[in-house]
C-alpha cells in the first residue's frame, strides 16, 4: 500500500484548507480499509485527528477539531480527504494519512498498518 498526501501549505488563521490522500496497491481493495488522519507538531507526539470507516458511513474526530474539520472518502477514486476550516495556529503540524486493515473507525495509531509521508500545514496568526 502506498499513501500520498497533498494539499498542505501556509494559511492565515480562520481560513480553510483541504488535504487529500491517494491510496494505491494493497492486497484488498481500497473500500476494505478504514482511513484516518493524524498530525504531529514540533516537539509533540503524534495525535489522532479524524477517522472514517471503510464504507464512509461512520466518522470520528478529536475534540480539538470537532466542528471544524470534516473527513470524507471517495471509494471510486481511492481518495480520502480532510477539509479543515476555521484553522488556528495550534493546528500547525505535519498531517499524515493512514490506512487500517480494520474496516471500522479506528482511533489509535497502533491499529493503522500503512502511513503516508506527511504534508506540512502551517497556520499563521
Amino acid at each position: 500500500v502506498q499513501l500520498v498526501e497533498s494539499g498542505g501549505g501556509l494559511v492565515q488563521a480562520g481560513n480553510s484548507l483541504r488535504l487529500s490522500c491517494v491510496f494505491s496497491g494493497g492486497t484488498y481493495g481500497y473500500s476494505d480499509y478504514g482511513m484516518g488522519w493524524f498530525r504531529q507538531a514540533p516537539g509533540k507526539e503524534r495525535e489522532f485527528v479524524a477517522a472514517i470507516d471503510a464504507s464512509g458511513g461512520d466518522t470520528n474526530y478529536a475534540d480539538s477539531v470537532k466542528g471544524r474539520f470534516t473527513i470524507s472518502r471517495d471509494n471510486a477514486k481511492n481518495m480520502v480527504y480532510l477539509q479543515m476550516s476555521s484553522l488556528k495556529p495550534e493546528d500547525t503540524a505535519v498531517y499524515y494519512c493512514a490506512a487500517s486493515e480494520y474496516t471500522i473507525v479506528v482511533l489509535t495509531a497502533e491499529l493503522y498498518n500503512y502511513w503516508g509521508q506527511g504534508t506540512q500545514v502551517t497556520v499563521s496568526s
